[in-house]
């Protein structure tokens, strides 16, 4: 496949067409409310201001956003603001919300991102909050020992996720018409309840569900480790509303000090990371330190880099590999057209990370 691998470290969760649906049910830990439609300001640890309500649309995904929500550290940063999360369950998802100014932040994976961009969404990529390794894989049942085995086979993908890319893209790369089986679009939870009935041979998932997937008798057939390898690149990406970028840019970078500050915590007591998190995720503490582990974990020093979001004189190779996403889902004709390459570079906020 055309994919270029470039130098992009190791690949880049979960997120997922129609890919802006036509409604959403999120989640929410708070009241409901409309921070742009709010004319309050608050001030933030920093005394920087920030909306009466920031609105963070989050994914059940082991990584430094939903670490800080677990810490409490979004509240900590902004102890004048209201924090209000929302869960959804892939990036298609998350879309549908930034195009219904529902969300000021939203996390979705590089695939519905290029589709995003490509289709004219309100946001912008600040911060990349996975690179995408063993954290996905496609997990099959007794009997499918390779790709040619899926022939016949009922296979579950959330359709628009970056797994189901990743999924199109293996079965190209190995010459598999995707006709030769059954794909079935299906939101993570459904997927997972799905397998357990065993109405489903095959998944391609990612965690905390893909590790329900294997302590239900599935076995990883291939990760999206081993696709990075193949030069198929996907990342779970930060996006923030155009809008909140622009009037509450300090609040922005706050918010990026507290993911740096997760990552840190991360890095540095994994143990209690996992601990944390597994209550989020509905892990075990180890099952949630072994599904942290599938993912790299980015400062925004390190995400300042020419390989991932680079510098405003610089765009980094993320763009590139945005692109290259957008342009494989037109080829698939997922999506009418992929926007060109400086449109993807202008959707960068690079200018809020810390070199």
């Amino acid at each position: 496949m055309p994919l270029k691998r470039r130098h992009f470290l190791y690949g880049l969760a979960g997120v997922s067409l129609p890919l802006i649906a036509a409604s959403c049910a999120p989640t929410t830990t708070t009241a409901p409310a409309d921070s742009a439609a709010d004319p309050a300001n608050a001030e933030g640890s920093s005394g920087v201001a920030a909306p009466a309500t920031i609105r963070i649309g989050y994914q059940v995904i082991p990584n430094a956003e939903l670490l800080a929500k677990a810490l409490g550290l979004t509240e900590k940063a902004f102890p004048s603001s209201k924090v209000q999360y929302s869960s959804f369950d892939s990036g298609r998802d998350v879309n549908t919300a930034f195009a219904a100014n529902g969300i000021d932040f939203g996390l979705a994976g590089s695939v519905p991102v290029a589709v995003g961009i490509s289709q004219g969404l309100p946001y912008e990529v600040y911060f990349i909050h996975d690179v995408i390794g063993d954290a996905e894989a496609l997990a099959v049942r007794d009997g499918i020992a390779s790709t040619k085995d899926l022939a016949g086979k009922k296979v579950a993908v959330p359709f628009g996720s970056t797994t189901h890319f990743s999924l199109l893209a293996l079965l190209e790369q190995d010459g598999i018409d995707s006709a030769s089986l059954t794909l079935l679009d299906l939101q993570p939870q459904d997927l997972v309840a799905a397998w357990q009935r065993g109405d489903i041979d095959a998944a391609y998932v990612w965690e905390p569900h893909l590790t329900r997937l294997v302590s239900d008798g599935g076995q990883v057939l291939i990760t999206s480790a081993d696709l990075a390898d193949r030069g198929v690149l996907t990342a779970d990406v930060g996006l923030v509303h155009k809008d909140f970028a622009q009037n509450y840019t300090d609040a922005l970078r706050q918010y990026i000090a507290v993911l740096d500050e997760a990552v840190e915590f991360y890095r540095t007591n994994p143990d209690q990371a996992a601990e944390a998190l597994a209550k989020e995720l509905g892990l075990t503490p180890e099952e949630s330190l072994a599904s942290s582990k599938g993912i790299i974990w980015l400062t925004s020093t390190e995400q300042a880099d020419a390989k991932f979001l680079g510098t405003p004189d610089q765009p980094g190779d993320f763009a590139d590999v945005l692109k290259d996403s957008a342009d494989f889902l037109v080829k698939q004709k997922a999506i009418d057209r992929a926007a060109d390459i400086t449109t993807f570079q202008q959707h960068l906020r690079n200018d809020t990370l810390k070199s």
